[in-house]
């Protein structure tokens, strides 16, 4: 793995999490926009979380290292957003 190829993937997973949300909303609209744009803000401060590490990271003796571990914070972090964009679209639909 290198800078490029992890800067493209937080990117991608962080990119088609605000695109799920952004289609939750135009799907079903009024319902929880307030949390679901919370959500997105997550996300947003996820990306840019992200991004710095990398950039601090490309300099380190073993940036490939740094790199596998930010991806693994990458999917962790993405997963949770996405849990708790599963439990705002339920509440919002009253299931």
């Amino acid at each position: 793995m290198n800078l490029r190829d992890i800067k493209k993937d937080i990117q991608y997973v962080i990119g088609a999490f605000i695109d799920d949300c952004t289609l939750f909303l135009n799907i079903n609209p009024g319902k929880n926009a307030d949390e679901i744009a919370g959500l997105i803000d997550k996300a947003v401060d996820l990306y840019n979380d992200l991004r710095d590490k990398v950039v601090k990271s490309a300099g380190a003796e073993k940036p490939k290292q740094c790199y596998t571990s930010i991806r693994k914070e990458l999917f962790e972090k993405t997963d949770a957003l996405y849990d708790e964009l599963s439990a705002a679209a339920k509440k919002g639909l009253g299931k």
